[in-house]
C-alpha cells in the first residue's frame, strides 16, 4: 500500500507572484522535475479542467502518463490528477515575511491503482524506495524553482 501523502516544502526569497509565474508554466516542469520530461497542456490557458500529456524518465525507462488539473488558483494552488495511478500532484503556495513558503505533495488518499503498484514493484524496485525517490525529486524540483525565483530566471 503506498502512502497516502509525500511531501516537501521550501522557503523562497521571492514573491508568491514570481514563485506563481514559474510554478504554473506546465511546459516549464521538466526544467524543475528530476523525473519529468515534458509535460503538454492542451486546450488554451491552463485552468481547472486542462488536460495534459506527460513523458516521464528513470533511468532507463520512459513512460507517458495523462493528467487533468483539479485545481487552479492563481497564486495558491495548482494540482492534478494523473489518471494512470490516481494520484494527485500538488503546488501551495503561502505569502511569508520573507517571499513564499511552496509545498509540493503527493496524494493517494484512495491508494494508487494496482496496476501501478504492480510496474512500481516490478521495474523499479518496489513502492517503499520509489516513495523515497519520489519525496527526494519532490526537494530537487523545490530547489530549483526556489534557484529560478531567486536568480529571477
Amino acid at each position: 500500500m503506498a502512502a497516502p501523502l509525500l511531501q516537501a516544502e521550501i522557503e523562497i526569497a521571492a514573491p508568491v507572484s514570481k514563485v506563481w509565474e514559474l510554478v504554473s508554466d506546465l511546459n516549464r516542469m521538466p526544467q524543475w522535475s528530476p523525473q519529468c520530461r515534458k509535460m503538454k497542456p492542451l486546450g488554451g490557458p491552463v485552468r481547472a479542467g486542462t488536460k495534459t500529456i506527460n513523458l516521464n524518465r528513470r533511468k532507463f525507462l520512459f513512460w507517458p502518463t495523462t493528467s487533468l488539473i483539479t485545481e487552479f488558483i492563481p497564486e495558491k494552488k495548482l494540482a492534478f490528477r494523473v489518471n494512470e495511478n490516481g494520484t494527485v500532484w500538488s503546488f501551495e503556495l503561502e505569502p511569508t515575511e520573507t517571499g513564499t513558503r511552496l509545498i509540493e505533495s503527493r496524494h493517494a488518499e484512495n491508494g494508487v491503482k494496482p496496476i501501478s503498484n504492480t510496474i512500481v514493484n516490478t521495474l523499479f524496485g518496489g513502492v517503499p524506495s520509489f516513495e523515497q525517490e519520489l519525496v527526494d525529486g519532490m526537494n530537487q524540483t523545490l530547489q530549483r524553482i526556489k534557484a529560478a525565483a531567486e536568480s529571477g530566471a
